[in-house]
């Protein structure tokens, strides 16, 4: 059986060994664990501290050169044997882009640790994101106190958190008045002060230790503020959030292909009559590698037309995962359908990532508004 080909970086001259070293985590370990994690809620931190340790969660800084290309290819080969553990990759992949981003030199002195997986954090920005883009009201609401600011509200779910971990956050900041002056973003701790409370159980990607998280006059001091205000740091970071994503669509074409060709051998004379059979899939998979792999070269280009274009890829991505997805079970009939199988999970896990923010609906949503010019009120 010949395998599909992983999503190709640039140049992988100085960082094969990194690629081959999270090919095996991978493949020998996270693939073992996948039912685990998926049915059972295994939240899998033993493996992202050896992603860490490989230089997979640390590819995209600045500090190693901005290599997006990289994470990309990492986050691929994770998703590939499961996609909740590449959800936390990019949860942690952008919390990271938000502590070097923000200049702040208590976060920067953080950094270090969170990009070799020492420490692990995620992101709590799925509401501000719909906010900034219309669709939603701000739930974290903050006020202005001596050292800092405090903050109150409650998000119904956050990933990749837990007591001792923390996230990337924002809050509008409320005048006296009531009304709202700007927003702050900042690294919100998992404290004794935060209060986390269980989520719904839903139809997969249990093992992202995903919380609701509720603040009563937190208090936001100034080592852990990201950006104040919080837009202009937004408009300079949207098209890399976004970008981070494509890893783990990619990694889903390439495991659902991988199980098209797995069942080939003894399938292959009936499965030739379905649609999207793993050589138009791989076709498709080449065409966004290449799209993806070029806005990879500059990730925080903020003018419009190049954010329209990651979205639209975004989308492209979303897309082709449900379509590769759901052949992968097709081509593989019953054995696909049992509940220890592959396909049936990815099938769950690309429903994922069409719903995530940016969902399918906010991506085309998003690029109607910003190819009409309007701003939402």
């Amino acid at each position: 059986m010949s395998a599909a080909p992983h999503f190709s970086p640039l140049d992988i001259s100085t960082s094969a060994q990194m690629l081959e070293r999270v090919k095996q985590i991978s493949q020998d370990e996270l693939a073992k664990l996948a039912s685990a994690i998926d049915h059972d809620g295994l939240y899998p931190l033993g493996v992202m501290a050896k992603l860490g340790n490989a230089g997979a969660l640390a590819a995209h800084l600045d500090r190693s050169g901005a290599r997006f290309d990289l994470a990309l290819a990492a986050m691929n080969d994770v998703t590939r044997s499961c996609g909740s553990t590449g959800f936390l990759m990019w949860c942690h992949d952008v919390c990271g882009l938000y502590m070097e981003q923000s200049g702040n030199p208590a976060l920067l002195g953080r950094l270090d640790k969170h990009a070799k997986g020492l420490t692990f954090g995620g992101t709590a920005l799925s509401n501000p994101m719909k906010t900034f883009a219309g669709i939603e009201s701000m739930v974290f609401r903050a006020r202005k106190v001596a050292g800092g600011y405090k903050v109150s509200g409650t998000l119904p779910w956050v990933s990749h958190i837990a007591n001792g971990q923390y996230c990337g956050a924002i809050a509008k900041v409320e005048k006296a008045d009531g009304t709202s002056s700007h927003e702050i973003m900042f690294l919100l701790d998992i404290d004794d002060t935060v209060e986390l409370g269980a989520c719904p159980e839903f139809s997969g990607m249990e093992g992202t230790s995903t919380w609701r998280v509720q603040l009563q006059d937190y208090l936001v001091g100034e080592d852990n503020l990201i950006a104040d205000p919080a837009r202009p740091f937004i408009a300079k970071i949207r098209s890399a959030f976004v970008l981070l994503q494509a890893g783990m669509a990619t990694g889903l074409v390439d495991g659902s292909i991988d199980s098209i060709r797995e069942v080939d051998p003894v399938l292959g004379h009936v499965n030739h009559f379905l649609h999207d059979r793993h050589d138009q899939l791989q076709s498709e998979l080449n065409e966004l590698n290449a799209r993806v792999a070029r806005l990879a070269l500059s990730p925080f280009d903020d003018s419009k037309d190049f954010f329209i274009e990651v979205l639209d890829a975004r989308a492209q991505g979303a897309e082709l995962a449900l379509r590769a997805t759901q052949s992968a079970l097709l081509h593989q009939g019953a054995r696909g359908y049992l509940k220890s199988a592959a396909p049936q999970r990815r099938i769950r896990e690309a429903h994922f990532v069409a719903i995530v923010t940016p969902a399918i609906k906010h991506l085309r949503w998003e690029m109607a508004r910003l190819m009409k010019e309007e701003l939402p009120t």
